[in-house]
């Protein structure tokens, strides 16, 4: 079952690599963006997707023998059914039980709570497009803060990190080798890898990343009322999704919340308030308290909101832009002479509040990939501690 349903999301995918048209607008005053093709996902040289390729990397974001104590797996934070997000305000990681919500660390603990809130992991895959739906797997910036690149950089910090996976079970240092030893104990992952990677190829770092980047840019939503809607379908968006749209232009919204993936993937200082949870105030990138605008696609569906998971909900991110459009700063850290100069005031009642919102969840495509496999080749528990 598992390799059919990624051998059927792959050949739609490539289907849509080959065949895809820009749509024509109709109505011009309607439109957020000139309309270009809906992307998908990236084919690069170094990492073609496969289907092999695909399934070794499903079954390892799924399996917790990446992890230090083997109870945490990428799925533990990374869940389909918070669209590929934990709900969490910040992430529990390594030595936690539970999932969504109800997670908790066990006692005794001395692991700290992640700093940042959880990205999804949907549509990642197009990290750094830009307004004319151009962009290169390998150089997409990652984390909140943009610190590396690409998605197979991205993940040897989630594996090394004490807490998120790595735990105490053994130093930073001898983190990759350890899981490289582990997986090569395991028949069925020998299998694996040389299925996906050839017969000559043995299990390593770079194989182990490469295969779950792999699954990762399978993880595509991109067919959402907006988007049914700019190819020509105008009963896919509602009155009040239209209005949202319209004022979303006109607030300055997509000044920095630009291009098909709705971000300019840049840095901007926002002076969102410190998470209480944090012993100190996280400064973000060099320090600065610049954070990367985060996509909007999906966003009905991942809550809570910001770098810190501070606001819960929409409309406390509606109020923030109000406030802070003044100009007033959120953040004792950050002075009013240090807010980016893109910073546009939504000053909306309520009515033209709740049309805004309305337009925001009508970016959410529902029809992604929530597969959950039953089993991992390792025998653990698929997801880690969840259950």
């Amino acid at each position: 079952m598992m390799r059919k349903n990624l051998f059927t999301l792959l050949s739609i995918l490539i289907f849509f690599t080959v065949v895809i048209e820009a749509c024509k607008k109709d109505d011009s005053s309607t439109s957020i963006a000139p309309v270009i093709p809906t992307p998908v996902q990236p084919v690069t040289a170094t990492n073609p997707i496969t289907n092999d390729t695909a399934l070794l990397g499903q079954a390892l974001f799924w399996d917790p023998i990446l992890s230090g104590g083997k109870d945490v797996a990428c799925a533990t934070c990374h869940h389909p059914n918070n669209a590929y997000t934990d709900g969490l305000e910040l992430s529990l990681g390594a030595n936690a039980i539970g999932y969504g919500q109800n997670r908790r660390f066990l006692q005794p603990n001395d692991i700290p709570l992640t700093k940042r809130n959880t990205q999804t992991l949907l549509n990642a895959a197009f990290n750094g497009m830009d307004a004319n739906g151009k962009y290169v797997a390998f150089t997409a910036p990652m984390f909140w803060d943009s610190r590396l690149q690409s998605l197979e950089n991205q993940l040897i910090g989630p594996l090394t990190t004490v807490e998120e996976m790595r735990g105490h079970a053994y130093s930073e240092a001898v983190a990759l080798d350890s899981l490289v030893a582990r997986l090569t104990k395991i028949a069925e992952y020998r299998q694996l890898f040389q299925a996906a990677f050839g017969s000559s190829q043995t299990i390593t770092a770079a194989t182990i990343t490469k295969a779950i980047a792999t699954f990762e840019r399978t993880l595509v939503a991109m067919n959402s009322p907006y988007d049914r809607y700019q190819k020509g379908d105008k009963t896919a968006l509602t009155d009040q999704q239209i209005q949202g749209m319209l004022l979303f232009k006109d607030e300055g919204c997509a000044i920095c919340h630009s291009g098909p993936m709705f971000s300019d993937y840049k840095l901007h200082v926002m002076s969102v308030p410190d998470n209480v949870q944090l012993a100190s105030s996280d400064a973000g990138a060099g320090g600065t308290y610049a954070f990367r605008t985060p996509s909007l696609r999906n966003v009905g569906l991942t809550a809570p909101y910001m770098h810190n998971g501070v606001f819960q909900n929409l409309k406390q991110i509606m109020k923030f832009y109000d406030d802070i459009g003044e100009p007033i700063s959120q953040n004792p850290h950050v002075s009013v002479q240090q807010l980016d100069s893109k910073i546009q005031r939504i000053a909306l009642g309520n009515n033209e509040q709740d049309q805004v919102i309305a337009f925001l969840n009508a970016l959410t495509d529902p029809s992604f990939n929530k597969y959950i496999p039953a089993r991992v080749p390792s025998g653990l528990n698929p997801g880690g501690n969840i259950r």
